[in-house]
């Protein structure tokens, strides 16, 4: 049998169970809720997730959220 696209194509394998896929669904989720409820609720344009990798920039990111709606 032919398939249009490979099984696996990831070579780290399916990515049903990685944590990008765990956000979309608590995203989904959320919307939907959301909806029925009629409530007003947006998420956040243009963000992305970041691994922090030490203290220093843990810090670092605190402090920029902290002093961050100083700057609206």
């Amino acid at each position: 049998m032919f398939h249009a696209f490979p099984q696996n194509p990831n070579k780290f394998g399916p990515q049903s169970r990685n944590l990008a896929s765990i956000i979309r669904g608590y995203k989904i989720g959320v919307t939907k809720y959301v909806r029925n409820q009629h409530l007003q609720f947006k998420w956040q344009r243009l963000y992305h997730e970041h691994v922090i990798r030490d203290v220093e920039e843990l810090e670092r990111i605190r402090e920029y959220i902290s002093n961050n709606p100083l700057v609206w």
